[in-house]
């Protein structure tokens, strides 16, 4: 059973955070992943975007998968579908990094089983921005 951390451990991690790798994170404006790492880049967080089919978000050069990341990240925030978190959860546990977070509607039994069996912490079906607006 998928178990989030409470509000308070959330606010927690989210004000030792500085830096949020954002897996999904697409160039249009219109979609949420832009919004959200919008609003955290507003919040004062560096976002690095993850998605093989851009060049740059935000202002900010995108790698195209978490093994291209080669600087400290606080937390991998994830806007892909439900079935792809195993295989993302994977190639974050190579990374030194503590926090999975998958967004709000995203959630997966095997890969927080896999993350938590690996003492990572795991958030599952929360959105990002709406957590961080809770806990300011």
């Amino acid at each position: 059973m998928i178990t989030n951390p409470t509000r308070e451990e959330i606010g927690e991690l989210l004000k030792k955070a500085k830096t949020i790798a954002v897996v999904g994170l697409s160039d249009n404006p219109s979609r949420t992943s832009y919004m959200v790492s919008e609003a955290m880049q507003k919040a004062g967080y560096r976002i690095i975007p993850v998605n093989p089919t851009v060049d740059e978000v935000l202002g900010e050069k995108a790698a195209a998968s978490l093994k291209d990341i080669h600087e400290p990240v606080d937390i991998v925030n994830v806007f892909r579908r439900s079935e792809f978190l195993p295989e993302i959860a994977r190639e974050f546990a190579e990374m030194d990094c503590g926090v999975f977070w998958a967004q709000l509607g995203v959630a997966n039994e095997e890969a927080y089983e896999y993350l938590k069996g690996k003492g990572k912490t795991v958030i599952m079906d929360r959105c990002i921005k709406v957590e961080h607006a809770l806990t300011k």
